[in-house]
């Protein structure tokens, strides 16, 4: 059983908090304040994934909001340090364009869409947020997008063509 907790295959999670937000609740005696928290996990290496916790004091909130993102991971393929190809992605009211670069660009992006792409293992992208700024949604639709990328086997298999033909 402990050789199994100590399986070196398990990739090292990091995670990153994106926004931590006090909310309010009014009762009886006045109001009383707990803190949520939105953050990100990923394995640097085509794995990401995001998460919410509540809580009183915002340690807590985070441990619940870095347990909530590890059961929402997903993956997605990447060619080399970039994404195989341009996307949108749309959440809420969140949209984000998300533009595959070359070498050395680096990642080009705002603070919500920035720590999801960093915790995915993206290296080399250019994204343009538009219309909300909300956090969650921003990074909700960076998680949409980066689920919806296909490879260009895959997209080539359901038009029934062959890839060399796709990439003309």
């Amino acid at each position: 059983m402990a050789e199994k907790m100590m399986d070196s295959n398990v990739p090292e999670l990091k995670e990153k908090v994106v926004t931590i937000n006090r909310v309010a609740k009014v009762v009886k005696g006045g109001r009383t304040f707990r803190f949520s928290a939105l953050v990100v996990v990923g394995d640097e290496n085509g794995h990401v994934g995001c998460g919410m916790g509540k809580a009183a004091e915002i340690p807590e909130a985070v441990r619940k909001g870095i347990e909530d993102a590890k059961k929402n991971m997903i993956s997605f393929p990447m060619a080399g340090t970039t994404i195989t190809h341009e996307i949108v992605g749309k959440f809420g009211a969140g949209t984000v364009l998300l533009k595959p670069a070359g070498p050395g660009t680096g990642v080009i992006a705002g603070g919500p869409v920035r720590a999801v792409l960093e915790l995915a293992g993206v290296r080399d992208i250019r994204t343009k947020s538009m219309r909300s700024n909300n956090p969650r949604n921003v990074v909700n639709a960076t998680i949409e997008a980066l689920k919806n990328l296909k490879q260009a086997d895959e997209v080539a298999a359901l038009r029934g063509k062959e890839v060399k033909e796709l990439l003309v």
